[in-house]
């Protein structure tokens, strides 16, 4: 009897144990990764801007690449994360990823975007704090393009697809226009839920001018 309890004991520990090891890789290791990751696409996207005589805006954009980078001053200014093409998990590993079904940044429709909210960097740990009025700029190398956002944090379910809609039903946006969407998993830890927020496009202006105003400390 003694052996079978020593050996159920060790096996709880071994358990015990194993589980601690996997809570710390997923809280810390993906994390270290994703940030060295997400700063590797940002020096690859710098470089591209920085070879290609093309204006970016006119590239297509190409899957599980770089194209832009996001400024929230709300999360942070000193937040600011790359944005790629596409949705797929490998994707969103590296930084925040563009829903290719939506419209390109700065265009007429929805400039739709996914994050995650934990894990792989938090890159929308905060997305809570968004509020109505908060700034979103984003540049793809030649342009910056001030987004303001008009609702949200806003709770649905992972499938209620139509928040990525061209004029979103459920934003207040009655009629078509250069709009922008977050989206995220809720709660912090789960993925029951979608968090949305939605923006309009407020103004864009060139790189060489400087920085937008609501980057401007």
């Amino acid at each position: 009897m003694r052996l079978i309890v020593r050996t159920v004991s060790e096996l709880c520990m071994t358990a015990g144990a194993l589980i601690v090891l996997f809570v710390a890789y997923v809280l810390f290791w993906t994390g270290v990764d994703a940030d060295n990751e997400m700063d590797r696409q940002v020096e690859s996207l710098k470089q591209q801007w920085a070879e290609d005589g093309r204006k970016p805006a006119a590239a297509p954009y190409r899957d599980g690449r770089p194209f832009a980078l996001m400024y929230i001053p709300r999360l942070g200014f000193t937040w600011n994360k790359p944005v790629l093409e596409g949705t797929r998990t490998s994707t969103l590993k590296k930084g925040l990823g563009h829903y290719a079904a939506t419209a390109r940044l700065g265009g007429q429709g929805n400039f739709a975007v996914a994050g995650h909210r934990r894990t792989y960097g938090d890159p929308f740990k905060d997305f809570p704090e968004l509020r109505r009025g908060d700034a979103v700029v984003l540049s793809d190398g030649t342009t910056w393009f001030t987004y303001r956002i008009d609702k949200g944090p806003y709770k649905t379910l992972p499938a209620d697809i139509q928040v990525i809609d061209p004029v979103p039903r459920k934003s207040g946006y009655t009629r078509p226009g250069r709009y922008l969407t977050l989206t995220t998993c809720d709660p912090e830890w789960g993925h029951s839920h979608r968090l949305i927020v939605w923006a309009h496009l407020e103004s864009t202006q060139p790189v060489d001018a400087g920085k937008p105003e609501a980057l401007r400390r």
